[in-house]
């Protein structure tokens, strides 16, 4: 009984977003497609561990769950003339013999369009992709941003209701319109990544659980959108990142890193992701570009030996892309070690008056180091001391503490 639940709860987190996204198209309410679903999961629980896991279990909880949504319709269809409609188009979907075997690309894609929708807020975004495309349940996402289960709950039923009030439609952007779309599709997944590639909350540096969700919904999201290189792009970005993971340790640095413990295979996937996306042969986007300059590092046998002319270069193409203080903070490591600490200092000194940077923890670090080559200990100490100031974990403050004071010991 044990291994048929294991079953079944493995078979729902692979299944799951392809039985709502075909059952949203179906009842046009991606609220009641959920509840739909899980009426199937309960079915499967209750019956898979008596009757045996049947041989096509996505199959299976398809038309559990297409049949429960006729009766629902059904009852129903005395309302309004289209609930009629409604259940001729689900019973003829489901065959004599109960096996629904349709295709599910483009309702996968609407699915992952709906739940990254403009309308949402960025939080109940990344909380109903991780629960409707992802699979996951609230409590899952909720210990992932250790955040109370009801809030997670109460974003999600926000957003299905905020979807349905504002009759987000459930279908494929236009041509004309999927740039800006899609772009709201991979901020999700990366925002995902990113809290996973360096977690600002809790006790721990990374979180590989949400690292690897965010990675799979890349992969899922390639296999749809072939033709678009960003899609490709943040694949790789993401792959190459994760691949350190096992040296980064407790906020190694990169040039610290013994980069044996980089994931190869990761490395070889992210970068044929990364040629996918070139191949394209369309202008790069911004996920593209950050992907190159991991691809920079990732082919590098060591820190030294890193192409850094090729990294200023690629930064100068994304603060084109994308221009943030962030990404000249970046550009001014890269030149740190390109051309040397006085024109690292220059570059420094031209995003400082930024507000956003004031409020940088990694601003002050970045400076320290500078101000360090130069042989200027003290104002790298008093850098790291303000930088610890504004860090946003406890861990990442104790580091820069430790660091400060190494720097005028020296």
């Amino acid at each position: 009984m044990a291994d048929a639940r294991r079953t079944v709860e493995v078979v729902w987190r692979i299944e799951s977003p392809r039985v709502i996204a075909s059952l949203t198209r179906l009842v046009r309410d991606v609220g009641l497609a959920e509840e739909l679903a899980q009426d199937a999961f309960v079915a499967a629980l209750e019956q898979w561990p008596t009757h045996g896991v049947p041989d096509k279990p996505g199959a299976w909880l398809m038309t559990t769950a297409r049949r429960r949504a006729i009766d629902v319709v059904r009852r129903e269809r005395n309302r309004d003339a289209k609930y009629a409609v409604l259940v001729r188009e689900l019973t003829d979907e489901v065959p004599a013999d109960g096996i629904v075997e349709d295709p599910v690309g483009d309702d996968l894609l609407s699915l992952v369009f709906l739940t990254c929708h403009p309308v949402l807020p960025k939080e109940s975004r990344i909380a109903l992709t991780l629960r409707l495309f992802g699979g996951l349940t609230t409590d899952e996402i909720a210990r992932a941003y250790l955040t109370p289960s009801p809030t997670i709950g109460q974003r999600i039923s926000r957003a299905k209701r905020t979807l349905a009030e504002a009759h987000v439609p459930f279908e494929i952007p236009q041509a004309d319109e999927m740039p800006s779309r899609i772009g709201s599709v991979l901020e999700v997944v990366y925002l995902i990544f990113t809290e996973g590639y360096a977690a600002t909350s809790g006790d721990d540096w990374v979180r590989r659980d949400l690292a690897d969700e965010a990675m799979r919904l890349g992969r899922v999201l390639a296999g749809l959108l072939p033709r678009e290189p960003e899609v490709h792009g943040l694949v790789a970005l993401m792959e190459l990142q994760a691949s350190r993971f096992d040296a980064r340790g407790a906020g190694t640095l990169l040039q610290d890193q013994d980069r044996r413990f980089w994931d190869r295979a990761l490395i070889e996937h992210g970068l044929r992701a990364l040629e996918a996306a070139i191949a394209l042969r369309r202008p790069l986007g911004p996920y593209t570009v950050q992907a190159a300059i991991a691809a920079c590092h990732s082919r590098a046998p060591s820190f030294e030996s890193t192409d850094w002319e090729a990294v200023v270069a690629l930064y100068d193409a994304l603060a084109q892309l994308a221009p943030s203080p962030v990404v000249g903070l970046n550009r001014a490591v890269a030149v740190l070690h390109a051309d040397g600490p006085r024109a690292a200092l220059d570059a420094l000194d031209a995003i400082a008056g930024d507000p956003r940077m004031a409020r940088y923890h990694l601003f002050g670090a970045v400076r320290a180091e500078v101000l360090s080559q130069l042989g200027r200990p003290d104002e790298a100490a008093a850098e790291l001391e303000r930088a610890a100031d504004l860090a946003p974990t406890q861990r990442e403050r104790n580091l820069l503490l430790e660091r400060a004071a190494a720097a005028v010991a020296d």
